[in-house]
C-alpha cells in the first residue's frame, strides 16, 4: 500500500499512543490500525503512526507547549442514525459535546460526526426547505437525522 502523501499531524502532550490506541478501537472495523512508532531519547513513543478508515494520521508526544483546538476537528459521515449514535457515544466519553453534531474527546480531539443525510437536506433546490434545516441543526447536539427530515417538510 502506498503511503499517503498528506498526513494530519496531531500534537498530544504525553498521551498520543493512548490516543492512537483508542482512535484505532473506535473505528477498528474500517481498516484501522496503529502502523509504527518512534521512540523518543525516554525509549517511549515520540511519534505514532496510525490508520482511521483508511487515512493515514500522526500522532506526536510534543509536551505541553501546544494544545488541540476547534480549530482543526474530524469530520466523519455516517449513514445510520445508529452510526451517528455509536460514535457519539464512543467519542464523547470522557470528553464533551458541543453544538450541531460537534464534540471534544477526552484527549481534546474535535469531531464533527455528521449523517449524509445532513448533506443532502442542505445541498437541496429548496432553499427554504434548507433553512429549515439548518435552523433545526442549530438547536441540536448530537445531530438527529428523524428531526432533520421532520424539519425539512420535503420528503424523506
Amino acid at each position: 500500500m502506498a503511503r499517503q502523501k498528506i498526513r494530519t499531524f496531531l500534537w498530544f502532550d504525553a498521551n498520543a499512543h493512548e490516543a492512537a490506541e483508542f482512535y484505532v478501537s473506535v473505528f477498528q472495523e474500517l481498516d484501522s490500525a496503529i502502523t509504527g512508532m518512534t521512540p523518543g531519547p525516554n525509549g517511549r513513543p515520540l511519534v505514532v503512526a496510525f490508520r482511521l478508515a483508511g487515512t493515514e494520521f500522526l500522532a506526536l508526544n510534543g509536551g505541553p507547549a501546544h494544545q488541540l483546538s476547534e480549530a482543526v476537528s474530524l469530520s466523519v459521515d455516517c449513514r445510520t442514525q445508529e452510526e451517528v449514535d455509536e460514535l457519539w457515544e464512543k467519542l464523547s466519553a470522557g470528553g464533551s459535546p458541543g453544538p450541531c453534531g460537534w464534540l471534544k474527546d477526552r484527549f481534546g480531539l474535535s469531531w464533527q460526526i455528521v449523517p449524509s443525510r445532513l448533506v443532502e437536506l442542505l445541498s437541496g433546490a429548496d432553499r427554504a426547505c434548507a433553512k429549515r434545516v439548518m435552523d433545526a441543526l442549530m438547536q441540536m447536539s448530537k445531530l438527529d437525522i428523524r428531526a432533520l427530515d421532520a424539519a425539512a417538510e420535503c420528503g424523506a
